[in-house]
């Protein structure tokens, strides 16, 4: 280690606050969230069992004492509108077990969890206190910003506007014919656009995304509560098929490229979501975001940014500034739940040691083995933090042979995050199933499967 590095990690530990375990561990994020419209908490690993489960101790606080009005993850929309229903209770009798079966799509562990079970049974349970009720208080809601459901998306806007505007079902299946041959594999759809063999479908599936958002609805306004949320969960499908038709073409354009349209989508579908709940509060509403550390840190101060690639976070922090929190998670070592190959089943995966001069392994220098660091505002952390470091990212597949290469990229801590909570030795996420069930939509994020 060199100088530099070793009066860094001294003073990383005269700024480390441990984590005990306590409740007030995440004092100093839930008073730095007082008056956050936004606060996006990521995960280093897409199977961590302790970035999860903190994950979800800190949501609970920021719903039970700050009032945030929703949970926004990076999951599929319709598989999370399932749980929505849940958590608004509108499936009595049917458990929290069962509705999540309904992430059958690789990779199945990344939501289908004993963590996400359990945050789930609790959001439930706090919807349906009787206070709440008696005070007529909007049920909290759980949400997926991702897109690639565009078979099921398009099925939902359908079947939606088959119970309340049959004419306008019969538009939108018109419109989405363009599709059919490619819904079960939509990455062909964008292949054959982009080589010359087949017509693209942007124009009708735009025309269906603007009807949905005028015409078809107008009649609809002032609905109650449930029915302007199934409304909203509507029209956010069409508006995914759209997004998704786009960002099919965009792979074959390269990564930068196919990224960008889907961090944009998510953002999009982000600021939808806090104009609808704000609607229906009758106040802007604060949302939580939960999604990886590539996708919730901000991506100007990183390698990614240099690159030209953008995400979530970048976009929330360039057009809301300090409105935004940025909280991000890293492990040294221990267990990770990922796959070897894409589609490929959940293994349990141990985490190699980091790489030297990483920020993992200036953390796993820090005499504590767990602890969070405030990254904001001027101090001599974050001046001796101003140097890009190396940083690890692993997502659905992990692939230690290639560690390197496959997930680590330069980042600038302190402009990526406002806080940075670290585990040394963490544990593998325990999926709900064992083997993953092949899915209807291939999501093309490989290598990474960020």
């Amino acid at each position: 280690m060199t100088e530099a590095d070793s009066i860094l990690v001294r003073t990383m530990e005269k700024a480390a606050v441990p984590l005990t375990g306590q409740p007030g561990d995440f004092d100093a994020i839930i008073e730095a969230a007082r008056g956050k419209s936004l606060v996006m908490i990521g995960e280093a690993t897409h199977g961590t069992r302790e970035f999860y489960h903190t994950r979800a101790q800190i949501t609970r606080r920021l719903v039970t004492e700050l009032g945030f009005a929703g949970v926004a993850v990076e999951a599929d929309w319709p598989d999370a509108y399932a749980i929505n229903r849940h958590v608004w209770n509108l499936d009595p009798g049917l458990p929290a077990e069962a509705v999540m079966r309904t992430f059958e799509r690789f990779p199945t562990w990344m939501w289908a969890n004993t963590e996400v079970l359990d945050f789930v049974r609790w959001l439930a349970g706090f919807n349906a206190m009787p206070s709440r009720a008696e005070a007529g208080l909007r049920p909290v809601g759980f949400y997926g910003l991702d897109l690639y459901s565009m078979s099921s998306s398009a099925q939902a806007v359908i079947t939606y506007l088959d119970k309340h505007d049959p004419p306008a079902a019969v538009r939108a299946r018109e419109r989405y014919a363009c599709l059919d041959q490619y819904l079960d594999e939509p990455h062909l759809y964008g292949q054959s656009v982009e080589f010359g063999l087949s017509a693209s479908c942007e124009q009708a599936i735009t025309e269906q995304l603007q009807e949905m958002q005028t015409r078809a609805f107008r009649r609809l306004e002032g609905l109650g509560l449930v029915s302007d949320e199934q409304r909203f969960c509507a029209e956010q499908n069409a508006r995914l098929v759209s997004n998704a038709e786009e960002y099919y073409r965009a792979m074959f354009r390269g990564r930068p490229n196919s990224w960008n349209v889907r961090d944009s989508h998510m953002f999009e579908t982000l600021e939808a979501l806090c104009g609808h709940l704000g609607h229906q509060l009758g106040e802007p509403a604060k949302v939580v975001v939960w999604a990886h550390n590539s996708h919730v840190g901000n991506a100007a101060a990183t390698e990614m940014g240099a690159r030209g690639e953008l995400n979530i976070g970048q976009l929330a922090r360039e057009k809301y500034g300090d409105d935004v929190l940025l909280i991000g998670f890293s492990t040294a070592t221990g267990e990770v739940t990922a796959a070897s190959d894409w589609d490929g089943p959940a293994e349990r995966k141990q985490v190699r040691q980091p790489l030297p001069g990483s920020y993992e392994a200036l953390f796993q220098a820090v005499a504590r083995e767990r602890f969070l660091l405030d990254l904001r505002g001027a101090s001599p952390l974050t001046s001796q933090l101003a140097e890009a470091r190396l940083q690890r990212a692993i997502g659905v597949i992990y692939r230690p042979q290639t560690e390197r290469h496959s997930h680590y990229y330069y980042a600038r801590l302190a402009e990526q995050f406002d806080f940075m909570l670290h585990y040394d030795r963490t544990h593998a996420l325990q999926p709900l199933v064992s083997e993953p069930a092949p899915g209807e939509d291939v999501a093309e994020t490989w290598p990474s499967g960020l």
